[in-house]
């Protein structure tokens, strides 16, 4: 019996050949339009967001408004913030998901495998025991279960508890 894969989100994927013109790290954030473009939250130097291509369902990333490649030229509160809304991420996704573990990473420079290379930005990947399986190592491709709309709308529920529970 051949199993098939229904996945109809990936469709815009394979259609929308377009580049964006700009920089969706820079240009999201100014269209206050947080729900369709997945900005799950803001912060004062950085914000979160869903990952449109994902990894594994609930992608995250934390990305600082500053349009920069490179580490240096954020300043110690753009870091702290960073890693703030990187610690409710993970909390977030906890909740929500109840992965088993995580990836974080930063990808620096195309050559490192960054698809935006000019704005830098941190990934948060939720793991499940099992979750590796021979679709990305066969057929490069990746199952998530969810639509980032469904995904997203989980976590904005999710996220008030989670806020509640941060350290002071």
């Amino acid at each position: 019996m051949t199993e098939q894969l229904w996945a109809p989100w990936r469709l815009q994927y394979i259609e929308n050949h377009e580049k964006h013109p700009g920089c969706i790290f820079c240009d999201f954030p100014k269209e206050q339009n947080d729900a369709e473009r997945h900005i799950v939250l803001r912060g004062e130097y950085a914000y979160i967001i869903l990952n449109a291509f994902p990894y594994s369902n609930g992608h995250l990333m934390v990305v600082p408004y500053q349009h920069t490649s490179s580490l240096d030229t954020l300043a110690p509160e753009e870091m702290l913030e960073i890693m703030r809304l990187t610690r409710i991420g993970i909390n977030l996704l906890k909740a929500v998901f109840h992965p088993h573990g995580f990836n974080l990473g930063v990808n620096m420079g195309t050559v490192a495998g960054a698809g935006i290379a000019d704005h830098i930005h941190w990934h948060i990947v939720p793991r499940w025991n099992g979750d590796t399986n021979f679709m990305p190592v066969l057929a490069d491709v990746r199952v998530i279960p969810e639509s980032l709309e469904v995904c997203y709308r989980r976590l904005s529920e999710a996220l008030p508890a989670v806020l509640e529970g941060e350290p002071k």
